[in-house]
Parts: C-alpha cells; sequence; structure tokens
C-alpha cells in the first residue's frame, strides 16, 4: 500500500528491533562485526566504514522519502558532492554549473577539481536555452540548485532533464532547500538527488551529513565504491540524529513556509529593503515554475538591503532572535552575509553576489518574535 510522506518519514527504513520493540533504530556503535565464519556476514555487515545498520536505515529512509531506489549517506553534503563529482566524471570531462551555485560546490569544482582535467561552465539555470549553450560534446554532467543558493533562482527540473539527456549528460539536483517535502527532482527526471542533510532533514543544527538518491543503479554502484573506498561515511550517532529529526520534517517545513511567507510579507513593503527574493511572490522570476513543481516556497528568503554592504551587515549585527551564524534549515532563525561568509569563495568570480544580500534561514520560532526581531533590526 502507498503511504503518505509524513507515513514514510517515520518509518521507512527500520521496523522496531524483533529482540527489544525499540521503535527508534539503535545506535550501533561499533567499528566491525562478528561473522559466521570467513565470509558468513551477518545482515551483510562486517566493518562499519563499509556498512553499519543505523547508517543503512537512514539511506533507506532518505532514499523512500525523494521515492528513490538507492541511498547513500556521508559524513557532510561537501562530502557526498565530492562522492558524486568522482563518480561521474574523468579528465577531460566538463559539467555545468549554475551562476549563482553554493559557494561550497563552485569552489571544490573551480580549486580541485580543475586541477585534475576537469573543465566547467557556469549557465543561469533559470535560462534554459543558455544551460543548453553552455553544453559541450565533453558534457557529462548538467549541476543544478533548485532555488539556488543564495538568490533564491528557479530552474524547471523537467525541462532541464531534458536539455541534459539530450546531450548525453546526467541530471544531478541539489535539492538542500526545498527539501523532499517540497520537491521530488527523481519524478521530474533528474537522475540523482543530493542533500546536505545538516539543513532541513537533520533540521537542529546539530549534525552534519550529506545524501545522494537515484534510480540508476550502476551510478548507485560507483558511488558506493567511492563511499567506501575514500571512508567519508557518517558514524551511526549522526545517523541517529538525522532520522530523528527526518520524523518530524513535514510538519516543520509547513511552519517554516508559514513563517517564512509572513517575513516576506513584511520585508516587501519596509523602506529599508531594496528587493526581497522569494519564489513565493508573484513577481518572482522563477514563481510559474515553482508552483509547478514545489508544493510550498520553503523558509529560505534572501534580501537586497538598501544602502549597500554597511547597511547589510548592520542588519546582520542587529538582531537577536536570528542569530548570526552559517548554515541554515534548522529551528532556529539564522542570519547571514554571504558575500563575507558562505559566499566568499565566489569573490571576483562569476558566481560573486551582491555585497548587500543577505539571507534569512526563517525558523519555526512565534512569528510575532521573528517579525518584532526585524523590524527592530531595521529600524
Amino acid at each position: 500500500m502507498s503511504q503518505g510522506f509524513s507515513t514514510r518519514a517515520i518509518h521507512a527504513g527500520y521496523d522496531p528491533d524483533p529482540l527489544t520493540g525499540a521503535v527508534n533504530v539503535p545506535i550501533y556503535a561499533s567499528s566491525t562485526f562478528a561473522q559466521d565464519g570467513v565470509g558468513g556476514l551477518r545482515g551483510g555487515f562486517e566493518y562499519a566504514r563499509t556498512g553499519n545498520p543505523t547508517r543503512r536505515a537512514l539511506e533507506a529512509n532518505i532514499a523512500a522519502l525523494e521515492g528513490g531506489t538507492f541511498g547513500r549517506a556521508f559524513a557532510s553534503g561537501m562530502a557526498a558532492t565530492d562522492a558524486l563529482l568522482r563518480a561521474t566524471l574523468r579528465p577531460g570531462d566538463h559539467l555545468v554549473i549554475p551562476n549563482d551555485a553554493y559557494g561550497g560546490t563552485f569552489r571544490l569544482i573551480d580549486k580541485v577539481f580543475t586541477q585534475w582535467g576537469i573543465d566547467y561552465s557556469v549557465a543561469p539555470i533559470t535560462d534554459a536555452d543558455a544551460v543548453r549553450a553552455a553544453i559541450t560534446d565533453k558534457t557529462k554532467l548538467v549541476w543544478i540548485e533548485t532555488p539556488t543558493n543564495p538568490l533564491l533562482n528557479v530552474g524547471d527540473i523537467a525541462v532541464l532533464a531534458e536539455i541534459a539527456h539530450g546531450a548525453g549528460a546526467k541530471l544531478v539536483v541539489d535539492n538542500t532547500f526545498a527539501s523532499p517535502y517540497l520537491q521530488q527532482p527523481l519524478a521530474l527526471g533528474a537522475d540523482v538527488v543530493l542533500h546536505s542533510t545538516t539543513k532541513y532533514l537533520g533540521g537542529h543544527s546539530d549534525v552534519v551529513g550529506g545524501a545522494l538518491v537515484t534510480d540508476d543503479e550502476q551510478l548507485d554502484v560507483d558511488i558506493a565504491f567511492l563511499q567506501n573506498g575514500a571512508g567519508a561515511v557518517p558514524g551511526p550517532f549522526d545517523g541517529y540524529l538525522t532520522m530523528r529529526g527526518i520524523k518530524t520534517l513535514a510538519v516543520r517545513m509547513d511552519r517554516h513556509s508559514d513563517n517564512a511567507e509572513r517575513v516576506v510579507e513584511f520585508l516587501s513593503g519596509h523602506s529599508k529593503i531594496e528587493k526581497v527574493l522569494y519564489p513565493g511572490l508573484p513577481d518572482h522570476p522563477g514563481h510559474d515554475v515553482a508552483a509547478k513543481q514545489m508544493a510550498r516556497y520553503g523558509g529560505m528568503v534572501s534580501v537586497l538591503v538598501a544602502g549597500g554592504l554597511e547597511a547589510a551587515q548592520d542588519f546582520c549585527a542587529r538582531t537577536e532572535v536570528f542569530t548570526l551564524a552559517e548554515s541554515l534549515g534548522g529551528i532556529e532563525s539564522l542570519i547571514e552575509h554571504p558575500g563575507a561568509m558562505t559566499h566568499a569563495s565566489t569573490a571576483g568570480s562569476l558566481l560573486e553576489v551582491p555585497d548587500n544580500l543577505v539571507r534569512l534561514s526563517v525558523g519555526i520560532e512565534d512569528i510575532d518574535d521573528i517579525l518584532g526581531d526585524l523590524e527592530k533590526a531595521l529600524h
């Protein structure tokens, strides 16, 4: 029987332990596993880098949420990014990335993978023709985020999948901002979905992790080889914390979205704000696409602050409910200045962000306290 999202979030990947009846997945804090004779593995486990029962439950859970067949968990979102790039690219290959990609993704590609003969082009994911023009006969990946970090641009996943597949390339969708509750890239034609599980999936700012989900069996085999061979895997406690967070993903995302919509309404009419960037706004360039492929518009809001760099940094320094910190997607509200923080690595490149840009990760606190904090900070 087909189950709803929240039911899968709570139950997928784990049944109560048959020995003890434990409702929550146990934390299997073991680095190695006893074998019943040479090569006689109990449940397929031999060494915790290769596999761990807690991690296996998490991987099955995330795959179920994305509607995918195979899931692999990693020690961070960047570890998942690195594994996917190494599983799919070889010297001489080419990939296309957004012109406003996450700074860490850009840094890894620009500073590390180019040294190994990988080439890349940037293109606005909002422009299908520009993405098509950026593809070469050596392109193996079209890598997108939607919504993007931090400008919240929206790409049409189905259209971009068709373009990538027409060129013999795979489409990767970083679904971190939307979460699987709001968006299902595999169902729209994507080949791989990537998450920083640190963000909305974990949801409590207490665990770092990453994940990859695909329906491509050979790609999963290649990813699994690197997961084991390079060893950037999460520990069992990390897996437990992430699964604990996922159980409340649906209710949290609804509250994040509710609060973000109120924040957008407040900031859109404020004299100190030059522009609000949010896919839920009817005048957002990607609104129609977002309405088509997202259930709601999420908890991330970016703004251009009137008065330039100094005004933007002053805004960040004056909040109290919003904590000045990197990361996003936790229950608490966070504020940051991308140009000096999460996206500092893009300075001087085609991906450089405006110096008056401020990114808000709207939490699930009482909305009156959130709005009061913003009003005071902008006064």
